[in-house]
C-alpha cells in the first residue's frame, strides 16, 4: 500500500503534513527542556514552580482558543497558521536567550510560556481546518492515521533528542531549536493553496455573532460536548503527569531529562505503532472503539505511582501512545462525517476551549497537590480520574452508537485535490 497515494494526498495535505512533522520536532522536546530548565534554574524550584510555568502557557491558549477559531473560519487559514508560527517562534527566541544567558526569573519564564500558548490558540483551529478540509471523504480514515503517524514520529524523535540535548547541551539551546522549527514551518506553511474565496463568503456577521452559531452548533450534538467534558479533565491529569509529576520523578530517582526523554518518546512510538493499525481497520462504531483507547491514559500515572523501573513506565506510555491513536482517528473522521466544513474551525476551537480549559488549574495546583497528598497520592487521583472518566462517557447513548456513514454520505466530505507541479 503506497501511504502518500496522490489519489488522496493532494498538496495542502502533504504541506501541511511536512509542516506539523517539523514543528512537531520542536515542540516534543520543548515541555522538556521548559521544565528542566526550571528544575535546574539555580533556585531550588520543584514541581510547583514547574506546574506554574505550564500553567502560564495554558491559561491564554485556554482563553484565545475560541476567538482563533472564529477568525480561522473567516480569514485565509494558511495565513493565520503562518502567523501563528512566526509568533512562537519569536517568543521561543527570547525564551532560549533568557536560559542561555542564566538564571531567567520566573516571572519571565511565565509570560514566554504564555506567549507560546497564545499563538497556539490561533492555529490550532486553523491547522484543523486545513487538514480536515484537504482529505477525501473516501479516504479520510487512512489519511489521518497517516498524518498522525507522521506527527507522532516527530514526536518520538522529537522528545528522546531533547531529552538527551536537554541532558548534554542545557534546556537552552533545545528551546533555540524549537524557535528554529516554527520559524521552518512558517516558511513551508506559506506554499499552502488557499480555500477558494467564495467558500468563504465575503459578506459575514460580527465575530461575536459567529462565536454564537458555534456554541449552538456545538450544544446541538451531545456526542461531542460529552467528550469533550470528558477530554477537560482528563487532559488535565495526563499535562500534570507528562509537564510536572514526570519530570519531578525522573530527577529524583530515573537519572534526569533523559529518562523522561525516552518515556515521552516511547508514548510516541505507541501512536505512530498504531497507526498502520488505523489505516487498515474501520471499526463502525467510531466513538465506541476510539474510547476504549481512553481506558489506557490512566497507564502512566500508574506506572509511576507504583515507582515501577523505567522500562516498565516506557512500556505504560507507550500503550498510552497507542490509545491516543486510536482515539484522535476515530474522533477526526467523526468531525469530519458529522460537522459540514463552514463549522470545522469554530467546532474545533469549541473542542480545544472545553478539552484544555482546566490545564492551567491541572498544572497550577499540581505542585500543592503533591505536597498535601504526597506525590504518589497525586498519581493515584490521576489515575482513577482517567478510568472513571473513561467509563462514565459511555453512558452517553450517541457515544456508544454513532456509526461510520458511507463516504457519500458524510456532511465534511470533499473532493480530493487535483495534483499538480509546484
Amino acid at each position: 500500500m503506497n501511504l502518500l497515494d496522490p489519489a488522496w494526498a493532494g498538496r495542502n495535505y502533504r504541506i501541511q503534513t511536512a509542516a506539523t512533522v517539523v514543528s512537531g520536532l520542536g515542540n516534543a522536546a520543548a515541555p522538556i527542556a521548559t521544565a528542566f530548565a526550571v528544575l535546574h534554574s539555580g533556585e531550588h524550584w520543584g514541581s510547583t514552580e514547574v506546574g506554574y510555568v505550564t500553567a502560564a502557557r495554558t491559561v491564554p491558549l485556554v482563553v484565545l482558543l475560541l476567538v482563533g477559531g472564529a477568525i480561522a473560519d473567516r480569514l485565509p487559514r494558511h495565513l493565520v497558521m503562518v502567523g501563528a508560527n512566526l509568533f512562537n517562534a519569536a517568543s521561543q527566541a527570547v525564551l532560549a536567550a533568557l536560559v542561555l544567558l542564566g538564571h531567567p526569573s520566573l516571572w519571565a519564564l511565565m509570560a514566554l510560556s504564555a506567549a507560546g500558548g497564545a499563538g497556539q490558540a490561533f492555529y490550532a483551529p486553523a491547522a484543523e481546518g486545513v487538514i480536515l478540509r484537504a482529505v477525501p471523504a473516501a479516504h479520510a480514515a487512512k489519511a489521518f492515521s497517516v498524518f498522525r503517524m507522521a506527527m507522532n514520529g516527530a514526536s518520538i524523535a522529537g522528545a528522546a533528542l531533547g531529552g538527551l540535548l536537554v541532558a548534554t547541551a542545557g534546556p537552552g539551546w533545545v528551546l533555540a531549536a524549537d524557535a528554529a522549527c516554527f520559524a521552518l514551518a512558517a516558511a513551508l506553511r506559506v506554499g499552502l493553496r488557499p480555500e477558494p474565496a467564495a467558500e468563504r463568503g465575503s459578506a459575514r456577521p460580527s465575530l461575536a455573532r459567529e462565536l454564537l452559531v458555534g456554541w449552538r452548533e456545538f450544544t446541538a450534538r451531545r456526542w461531542l460536548w460529552a467528550i469533550v467534558l470528558q477530554f477537560g479533565l482528563i487532559n488535565a491529569c495526563v499535562l500534570a503527569v507528562e509537564a510536572v509529576y514526570g519530570p519531578v520523578v525522573a530527577e529524583r530517582r530515573m537519572g534526569g531529562a533523559g529518562a523522561w526523554g525516552v518515556a515521552m518518546a516511547a508514548l510516541s512510538v505507541g501512536m505512530v505503532l498504531a497507526g498502520p493499525l488505523m489505516t487498515r481497520w474501520q471499526p463502525r462504531r467510531l466513538l465506541l472503539v476510539g474510547n476504549g483507547g481512553v481506558f489506557l491514559f490512566g497507564l502512566p500515572p500508574l506506572a509511576l505511582a507504583l515507582e515501577w523501573p523505567l522500562p516498565l513506565v516506557a512500556a505504560a506510555m507507550f500503550l498510552a501512545g497507542a490509545g491516543t491513536t486510536v482515539f484522535l482517528v476515530g474522533w477526526m473522521v467523526t468531525l469530519q462525517q458529522e460537522v459540514p466544513e463552514e463549522l470545522v474551525s469554530r467546532m474545533s476551537a469549541y473542542d480545544s476551549f472545553g478539552s484544555f480549559a482546566l490545564l492551567p488549574l491541572g498544572t497550577g495546583l499540581a505542585g500543592p497537590a503533591a505536597a498535601a497528598f504526597g506525590l504518589s497520592g497525586a498519581l493515584w487521583g490521576c489515575t482513577l480520574v482517567c478510568a472513571v472518566l473513561a467509563g462514565l462517557v459511555l453512558l452517553v447513548p450517541e457515544v456508544r452508537r454513532l456509526e461510520r456513514a458511507a463516504p457519500e454520505a458524510r456532511s465534511g466530505a470533499v473532493e480530493p485535490e487535483p495534483v499538480t507541479s509546484g
